[in-house]
């Protein structure tokens, strides 16, 4: 029988990474990272890896199972944001640039 705080734990880990699918999907669909900010999801990626390695030292599964699955949605949309927000300031470079009609 699972312990109520393993429930507990697994419940947290599915919900709080169940929240990243729609982010990472609509990015990964749409390219559009405007209204993501990079030093933000820096910081929260490096958070979710830290987190990621206090479970690990601790041997949580819970914890290291929620970490890892919400480390990889984060770094997906992190590199899609350097990605593709490059891409999107230069063409919005281009815009400013161009001889008004």
């Amino acid at each position: 029988m699972m312990e109520v705080s393993d429930m507990l734990g697994y419940a947290a880990a599915t919900l709080t990474t169940a929240s990243f699918v729609p982010q990472a999907w609509r990015t990964f669909r749409t390219k559009d990272v405007s209204g993501i900010s990079l030093r933000m999801y820096s910081v929260f990626t490096l958070g979710v890896a830290v987190w990621l390695a206090y479970g690990i030292v601790l041997k949580e599964v819970p914890m290291m199972v929620a970490n890892s699955s919400t480390l990889v949605f984060a770094c997906a949309v992190l590199v899609m944001k350097l990605k593709y927000g490059k891409r999107q300031q230069r063409a919005e470079a281009g815009k400013d640039n161009a001889a008004p009609a």
